[in-house]
């Protein structure tokens, strides 16, 4: 069996790229994240069923799929540094937006907003990472870049449950965009342009350069793969709260605690999900941890009334699955588009990643029933069932995704060039 090839050390410069990529997504998860802690409280404070948070949640995400659709063609032809800074000012407005609603149609309003500037920054951030860093290297690189999702847990979601419970839910989209605002300018006046891509000659309009991009069969097996991964995982989390107040029986009190064990163990996991992606074979960490979770996520969906040591073992549990498929899946579909198409395969990818989450989001609101604000969620186990299945599927087409890239780093060493042009990046 053919080795990897050793990863090379990370410059100065990219060190602090990772740095201002993973704040950015951790202040972009974040505003996403919260609202399913806040998801009784909302539902609770606005009158909500499970039906219309669903279409909450789901409205950032179609809105976020559709600014995605609508940018990929345009997303190769810009500096990827000014498309950041103009997406991520869009999202600091919409969150500001969202932290001054008090209905439940102005709240759909402000999230379709952020949804419409903050889906496109993930995407983004993708394409500067396969511009500056190796196929060796972006295992490390994603798993730092998705410790945003394990530090909004740790630090991010239960300080806002705090603020939440003192202030009001509209408190902690208020501090995400105090946050966010000192992030914006550190990418306006400490990174350097991202422009390498531009000196490639492209030809195509916008238009036909998204269409052909979406008509290479070789990239439309990495979009439904990753689709497939966002609508198991939208339809859980956005009633999580709710679940675990309302059958669980935690209180509110005991809410922020799992969330930041869970965070705590998934800043752990992250990084070394990382290094194993880049020193092993990245579909076999990801088959492992689709197995694991589809094991974890059928205990869970059938649980009544449960000691809270259990909830936190379950919870820590279930995010060692998520993040073990979460890191070497995204390694590996970067791997997938050539340099010309990165920042529009990424968009694509991550619009259809939305898109499908909030299908997700809004089948589960469809299956789940509550008859009051205080009552039991009723059909939670036919979601487990779902994301089981669903997860399955997820490991055949992340097979094909993986000797897809297999397949082409041999052809690139077969005729003797590099898997990407080198990109000579300027010492902090």
């Amino acid at each position: 069996m053919e080795q990897p090839q050793p990863a090379s050390p990370l410059t100065g410069y990219q060190k602090f790229v990772i740095f201002i990529l993973a704040i950015t997504q951790f202040t972009v998860i974040l505003d996403f994240m919260v609202m399913s802690p806040l998801g009784d409280t909302l539902m609770k404070s606005i009158g909500m069923v499970p039906k219309q948070f669903g279409i909450a949640v789901s409205a950032y995400a179609f809105s976020a799929g559709l600014a995605g659709l609508l940018t990929a063609g345009f997303a190769d032809k810009f500096d990827r540094k000014k498309l950041l800074l103009f997406f991520y000012t869009g999202f600091i407005i919409g969150t500001l937006f969202c932290g001054l609603v008090d209905t439940y149609e102005t709240l759909v309003a402000a999230r379709i907003f952020t949804g419409l500037f903050g889906g496109v920054i993930g995407s983004i951030s993708m394409a500067i990472v396969t511009d500056m860093f190796t196929i060796q290297q972006r295992g490390r690189v994603m798993g730092f870049l998705q410790m945003g999702f394990g530090a909004s847990q740790i630090l991010g979601i239960p300080i806002g449950l705090y603020l939440a419970n003192a202030w009001g839910w509209h408190a902690p989209f208020l501090w995400i965009v105090v946050m966010a605002a000192i992030v914006a300018l550190l990418i306006l006046f400490k990174m350097a342009p991202v422009n390498e891509h531009l000196k490639i000659k492209q030809d195509k309009s916008p238009l036909l350069h998204l269409w052909h991009t979406i008509a290479k069969s070789d990239y439309r097996i990495g979009f439904t793969a990753t689709a497939l991964l966002s609508i198991g995982g939208f339809m859980m989390m956005p009633f999580g709260s709710a679940y675990a107040i309302n059958n669980l029986k935690v209180t509110p009190q005991q809410l922020p605690t799992i969330y930041m064990v869970a965070g705590v163990f998934t800043l752990i996991l992250m990084p070394l999900m990382g290094k194993l992606s880049d020193k092993f074979d990245k579909f076999k960490i990801f088959t492992i941890a689709c197995l694991w979770m589809v094991g974890v996520v059928l205990v869970y969906t059938h649980l009544g009334v449960t000691p809270l040591w259990i909830v936190i073992i379950l919870n820590i549990l279930m995010m060692a699955g998520i993040t073990g498929r979460m890191v070497p899946s995204t390694a590996l579909v970067t791997g997938v588009p050539d340099m010309k198409d990165r920042g529009a395969f990424m968009s694509i990818n991550s619009s259809l990643q939305q898109i499908a989450g909030g299908i997700g989001a809004w089948a589960g609101g469809l299956i789940i029933v509550q008859q009051s604000t205080t009552s039991p969620l009723q059909h939670y186990e036919v979601i487990g069932y779902v994301v089981a299945a669903i997860t399955m599927i997820s490991i055949f087409l992340m097979y094909r995704v993986d000797k897809m890239v297999k397949r082409r780093m041999k052809s690139y060493k077969a005729d003797g060039t590099a898997q990407a042009p080198e990109v000579h990046l300027p010492e902090m």
